[in-house]
Parts: C-alpha cells; structure tokens; sequence
C-alpha cells in the first residue's frame, strides 16, 4: 500500500508523502520545482535576447533610412533650396473620425506628423518653418472644444522645449505668432516661456501662428504704422522742428509724402520675423488659404496632397520639393518684376 501511495503522489504533484497511517517521515522530491525554474529562467533570457534583438534590427534600419534620406537630400540640393516652408495643418479631425480615434487622438497623431516635417526640413537646410496652429476664428468653436485645444497647446508647448526636442536638436528658436492676448494664460506663459527658452538658438526658426489670421496681422500692422507716424509727427513738433505739421494743412503732393508706406507695414506684420514663404503645404486636398499669410504669400508655390495632416509622410515632402524647384526660376522671375 506504501508503495502504491508513493508512486500515484510522484507521477501528480509537486511533492511525495507516505499514507497518514504510516509512521515514515514526508519525503519532498525537489527536482521538477528545479527544472521549472530553470526553464523560467531559460525562457527570460530568450525574451530578453529576442527583444534587444529586435532593438538592434530597429536602430540599424533607422540608421539606414537616416542614411538614405539624407542622400536624397544631397541630390536635392543641387538645386534650389527653399529658404521658407509654411504648413497648414488640415485634416486632424477627419483623420480621427476615419480611425475611430477620439478627436484629441487625431491632433496628437497629427503633431508626430509635424515633428517629421519639422526634421525633414531641418535636414534638408530650410531656415524658417511657419506652421498654422490655431485660427482665431477657432475661438467661435464649443467652449469645451476650444479649452481642450488650449490644454493640447500648452501640453505640446511644454515638450518643445524638452532637452531631447527636435527644436533642441537642431537649434531652432520659436516664435509664437498672432494675438496673443487672446489666450487662455497658461498657454501664454508657455508661450513666452518657449521664447525665451530658445532665444539663443540661431540655426533655424520654427514661426507658430496661434490666435492669428491674416486679416488681423494686416490690420495690427497698419495700425501701430499709422500710430508710430504720428508719434514722429509729435516728437518734431514738440521740438520745434516739425513746423507745425499736426496744424497746417498740407498739400496733396505732401501729404502722400507723409502717409505711411509699405515698408513701414510690413515691419510691423507678425511675420516679420521671417521672410516671405517660399512653399505653402495644406493637407487634405485643400486649396483655399483659410486667412493665412495672404500677405505673403503672393509669389508662393502652393501643395496640396489629398493625404489628411497625420497621414503625411516623406514622399510628400519630397514631391512638394521637386515642384518648387521646377517652378522656381519662374516664381523668382515674376517676383523681381515687383
């Protein structure tokens, strides 16, 4: 009976005893716990292996994608570079409704797009990067809908000064672009603090229009042209060598003279901080400007990709590329006609 006990507890479970009506002491058998462990410990050591595997196949093909890339760049440079490159941002929302996506997870998929621009550009040599990242027509929208914008703008405002940015990366300063009075004040001290945080880089600009139309831009910059002309006007006749200008009626001839002209408005834009764009890009397809740089963008080659913004890869930046420097001699021709 002993034995039968003995030999049914080995062939099931982890320990063997002898009957309770037997006087022998409990033998415990440790040898399967060992082979057990053993095996965990084999099978760790595999994942392990196979997952920095995997890590270097995935540094290695990066490394050569980087490689590629940037001799695709070289052959581009043979010709005419842009100097300026804008985006406007369409399609965040249709994107997340096409996947299914909560619509806060369609604009943070759209702004792992624009860190790829925003490389793509650097690498290449673009100096000024201008993107459109909130309307001030955007306001008109739900109150819950623009303060989740808000929020989404300061989280992202918050990363791009991060040490491991890409604006850290390639050394580019940023400028918040627009009426910034209108944000909500967390946002604006983000803002202000991202500024200062990259005042000194000096490689490349990122330019971001928030709270900001184009319509708005040509009015502010009238006004403080008119504003600053008559402060002028007021300091020489204060001083006495003004000769009354403020009181005497002047000539027509004269008083053109004295209006304020188009350099003195265009000093005063928002986006004086960079020169007029060289491309316009707008996803989905769109061909309308949607009040955006309509100043500027008078001698621009205009892209339009069907693809929505998060959906934009390489081989769209490359072929929004290719057609500027094929309408580039034209476009330049054109603009020193002016």
């Amino acid at each position: 009976m002993r034995m039968w006990a003995l030999s049914v507890a080995h062939s099931h479970s982890w320990y063997i005893s002898a009957l309770p009506s037997s006087p022998a002491p409990t033998v415990s058998i440790q040898y399967p716990r060992v082979i057990l462990v053993l095996r965990f410990s084999i099978y760790t050591r595999f994942l392990r292996m196979e997952k920095g595997g995997r890590i270097r196949i995935n540094c290695i093909f990066e490394n050569l994608v980087t490689f590629l890339r940037r001799c695709i760049f070289y052959v581009l440079s043979v010709g005419p570079i842009p100097y300026h490159i804008a985006f406007i941002m369409d399609g965040n929302c249709r994107y997340a409704k096409k996947q299914n996506f909560m619509e806060g997870n369609g604009r943070s998929v759209g702004f792992l797009a624009l860190l790829s621009m925003l490389k793509y550009c650097y690498e290449l040599g673009v100096k000024y990067v201008t993107i459109y990242a909130f309307s001030i027509d955007n306001f008109k929208r739900q109150p819950e809908e623009v303060q989740s914008l808000m929020d989404l703008m300061q989280l992202k405002i918050e990363g791009l000064i991060k040490e491991v940015s890409v604006v850290n990366r390639y050394g580019v300063r940023v400028h918040f672009i627009g009426n910034l009075k209108l944000l909500s004040e967390p946002v604006r001290l983000a803002a202000e603090r991202a500024m200062l945080a990259t005042a000194n880089n000096s490689k490349a600009v990122l330019s971001v229009c928030v709270a900001y139309t184009s319509t708005n831009e040509i009015v502010h910059a009238v006004q403080k042209s008119c504003e600053q002309k008559w402060e002028e006007i007021s300091i020489l006749d204060a001083s006495g060598s003004g000769y009354g200008l403020t009181e005497v009626v002047l000539s027509e001839k004269d008083e053109r003279e004295n209006l304020t002209n188009l350099i003195d408005i265009e000093k005063h834009m928002y986006m004086a901080v960079a020169p007029d764009p060289d491309i316009l890009i707008r996803t989905s397809g769109e061909t309308r400007l949607s009040n955006f740089l309509l100043w500027q963008t008078a001698y621009c080659s205009l892209y339009s990709p069907y693809v929505l913004w998060p959906e934009i890869g390489f081989r769209h930046f490359l072929w929004a590329i290719l057609n500027f420097q094929q309408n580039h001699f034209y476009l330049e021709k054109r603009r020193k006609q002016l």
